[in-house]
């Protein structure tokens, strides 16, 4: 039953006919999942606690970054360092005390997902990496628990529903997930800031309705979002009967390329870098971004962007430790395995959290992006 006080609040939900005390009552007693509280799960957190819905979960082990900022909208600067998660929480209950928001401060990997997706009614993804949307996606199958889908890139954006009343799963669109690096994410791309907002605002009433039970979700449909031309389109996607045969989780980062199980790559961590430095060890350093990024912050060295890099392998030293760093890693780990792939013998390190890692441990004044 809702208070007096939840009445007030709710109001312009329940003189809807199609939602009513009723459908209130049901999103008061419904249990949503929310994976991720960056640029999608914040205005899907934002949405669902305004909606009503009684038991918010959150699934997030990262801590605000300032570049955070321009699209996370539950975030201001005072947060920046905290975990996510707990910053998240305190502002949804400021936003609407008569939700219970709890807090998963941890990584969804293929011991936990089970566990902690089994409690929840509907998933909501608002991830940004292949290897924890197939893993949602396969826990969902498993669990029998719908979950919406939202992917953005620079100016574009996807949303679906999967595993709902007998619809396709995630599998159905991308049976294969792509090569390790061949997709970068919003890191090292960059995104609009206002597009998050708008794809979370489609998955929180995804989730909504599904609860309410009015409206036809995006089950068995892709929306393709394009902001700049600010036009919608929507594709049919068909169940694979085989893609519901799944019994138990797998290792993702491995399945998506991630790692690849044959050659571990050595890494190194900023303070190893900053030893080295202040040793003035004879080290090669290799930049792999654009030169646009270059020129925001740098750590000195050569720049060679990803690109370029097979090309550039005479560059390389053979002789001295060498260490190639990106914005977060990825870049400079796909750029390791390139030059591996094409018989290079230097002593490669990848620089662990890349420069952005750097600015937050080693120099806090450096402006990254």
């Amino acid at each position: 039953m809702l208070s007096k006080e939840e009445h007030s609040r709710y109001n312009r939900h329940i003189i809807l006919p199609e939602v009513g005390l009723e459908g209130q009552e049901k999103l008061k007693l419904s249990k949503v999942l929310v994976v991720g509280a960056g640029g999608l799960g914040c205005p899907v957190l934002i949405y669902l606690a305004a909606a009503g819905v009684g038991t918010i979960g959150i699934v997030d082990f990262d801590s605000v970054d300032e570049s955070n900022l321009h699209r996370q909208i539950l975030f201001g600067t005072g947060d920046i360092g905290k975990p996510k998660a707990e910053a998240a929480k305190i502002k949804l209950q400021e936003q609407n005390p008569h939700v219970e928001v709890e807090v998963h401060n941890t990584r969804l990997t293929s011991k936990n997902a089970i566990e902690i997706i089994d409690k929840y009614d509907i998933i909501v993804d608002g991830s940004d990496n292949f290897p924890t949307r197939y893993l949602v996606n396969d826990a969902c199958v498993i669990l029998k628990k719908p979950f919406v889908f939202g992917s953005i890139f620079k100016f574009e954006a996807q949303i679906s529903t999967f595993n709902y009343e007998g619809g396709p799963t995630y599998r159905c669109l991308y049976p294969d997930p792509p090569g390790a690096g061949e997709v970068p994410n919003c890191a090292e791309i960059g995104v609009i800031g206002v597009l998050p907002g708008i794809v979370g605002s489609i998955q929180a009433n995804e989730a909504i309705k599904m609860i309410i039970g009015i409206g036809n979700p995006l089950s068995g449909k892709l929306l393709l979002y394009d902001s700049l031309s600010n036009s919608f389109n929507q594709l049919s996607i068909s169940p694979v009967k085989e893609n519901f045969n799944i019994t138990e989780l797998i290792d993702y980062e491995l399945f998506c390329g991630e790692v690849t199980g044959k050659t571990e790559l050595k890494e190194m961590s900023v303070e190893e870098l900053k030893a080295k430095l202040d040793n003035n060890e004879d080290i090669q350093i290799i930049d792999v971004r654009e030169p646009f990024e270059y020129d925001i912050c740098n750590l000195g060295g050569e720049l060679i962007p990803l690109g370029e890099i097979t090309a550039n392998i005479d560059r390389i030293s053979t002789v001295k430790t060498v260490v190639v760093y990106c914005h977060h890693g990825m870049r400079s780990q796909k750029a390791i395995e390139q030059l591996l792939e094409n018989s290079c013998r230097a002593d490669l390190f990848n620089l662990n959290g890349g420069i952005n890692e750097w600015a937050k441990k080693i120099d806090s004044k450096m402006q990254t992006y």
